[in-house]
């Protein structure tokens, strides 16, 4: 099987379920979201499974989730904030197209706004998505082919300057003029 075109890394807020469907439209292809496949699989939203079963229970969904969308989709990819915390999932994805997307708290809680239900956020969400950066970026960092600012772009702009920064087909051409 073809592995995936890319697959999208970031923090809550960092817009890769917006850029990733975006990318696939641009490139003509599939996109996946491993969030969106742990709640289909488990048959309820994500906040519901971190209540009802934990957050090792959701993490073992998430594992399998990222394993089987990187065997089975040749597409785009987004996979969930904390999927990169998993030492198997970084070895999995390690030498993919793999994007960070990187956001500033500011940008972040104006897309998922403090009240959204994510379950990690839910006690002092900007206290606890800094401590979750601090956490995770060198995780991102480790795995990603390139890091692409969110700050300040729209999203054509993220997704141009992801399919720049992994050479796919139809990415702008870089501006020479500067």
């Amino acid at each position: 099987m073809t592995p995936p075109v890319a697959v999208l890394v970031g923090p809550p807020g960092a817009g890769k379920s917006t850029i990733g469907a975006l990318l696939a439209e641009r490139l003509g292809t599939g996109y996946r979201d491993t969030d969106a496949d742990i709640e289909r699989t488990a048959g309820k939203p994500i906040p519901e499974i971190f209540l009802d079963e934990g957050e090792p229970h959701f993490r073992e969904l998430e594992r399998a989730a990222v394993r089987a969308a990187v065997a089975e989709h040749p597409g785009v990819l987004a996979l969930g904030g904390g999927a990169v915390m998993d030492a198997g999932t970084r070895a999995l994805i390690t030498g993919l197209p793999v994007v960070f997307l990187d956001v500033e708290l500011a940008d972040a809680v104006h897309r998922v706004g403090l009240d959204a239900p994510r379950p990690l956020l839910a006690v002092n969400p900007r206290k606890r998505w800094r401590e979750l950066m601090e956490a995770r970026r060198p995780l991102y960092t480790e795995v990603a082919r390139a890091v692409v600012g969110t700050g300040g772009r729209t999203p054509a702009q993220v997704a141009d300057a992801v399919m720049e920064a992994l050479g796919l087909p139809g990415a702008p051409a870089p501006d020479i003029t500067q």
